[in-house]
């Protein structure tokens, strides 16, 4: 029987760390604090001093602000907004399109052809959602020009896998993976890989049985999901993939 999935961290904070920390470890995103965090998230020790170190993450925490003002929630590293943009929950219903086509004007706009950003700022209105997904797609490719391929956008985006297997700090997931059908993004049929979970054998997801559902970011295990988050991602990424393909 797959054990019980733990409830999410109490802290944001701790959350956003334990998704953000593998693309800030191969220098994606982030400052230099990456043993920092890792410390902190490892050990359960939320400290109000994490904030001005998640700031750095200047792709991600524009996208908490835009969640957590449309909800009237004043720090965007509440859990409820953390979990929001990555993996999805009802907050992101409550974001109007005006709310996140200006917080893209402003960080985007000049930095685009003219030709992109329409598309990207088109995207609001037709039922965008600030969530992880639709940055990985619909901007993320666009600001990284002919770098970004399949392979990027892969590890980029927050899947998930059941477990078939734990083996010390690896662990066999069946996964989906992304595809291209007809010219369109898909997911395939989940197929076996192996991902991370530890580093010197510590990690987010120490108490792992086969069957259980696990969030994976950059071959990384970020944490166990319950059927509420897993549900959750699913649907938002499906969300997000129908929304990208309008102009792929």
């Amino acid at each position: 029987m797959p054990s019980a999935p733990p409830a999410a961290p109490p802290s944001g904070l701790l959350l956003f760390i334990r998704y953000a920390f593998m693309p800030n470890n191969l220098g994606y995103c982030g400052g230099n604090e990456n043993e920092v965090l890792f410390e902190h998230a490892v050990e359960g020790r939320p400290d109000p001093r994490l904030a001005p170190l998640l700031v750095k993450f200047t792709g991600a925490v524009p996208y908490l602000r835009t969640i957590a003002a449309a909800n009237g929630i004043g720090d965007p590293f509440d859990p409820r907004v953390v979990e929001a943009y990555w993996i999805g929950n009802e907050l992101l219903d409550r974001v109007e399109a005006g709310d996140l086509y200006r917080s893209l004007e402003e960080r985007f706009g000049k930095h685009l052809p003219a030709k992109v950003r329409d598309q990207v700022l088109r995207k609001p209105p037709a039922g965008a959602k600030p969530f992880h997904l639709f940055h990985v797609l619909d901007v993320y490719r666009h600001l990284e020009a002919d770098s970004v391929g399949m392979a990027a956008m892969e590890s980029c985006r927050i899947s998930w896998g059941q477990v078939r297997e734990v083996d010390g700090a690896s662990v066999t997931v069946d996964r989906r993976p992304l595809v291209l059908v007809d010219g369109k993004l898909a997911l395939g049929e989940a197929r076996a890989e192996r991902v991370l979970r530890a580093f010197e054998g510590r990690g987010f997801a120490d108490d792992l049985a086969a069957g259980d559902w696990v969030s994976v970011h950059w071959g990384w295990i970020c944490e166990k999901l319950d059927q509420r988050r897993l549900t959750n991602l699913q649907n938002a990424s499906a969300a997000a993939l129908k929304l990208a393909n309008q102009t792929i």
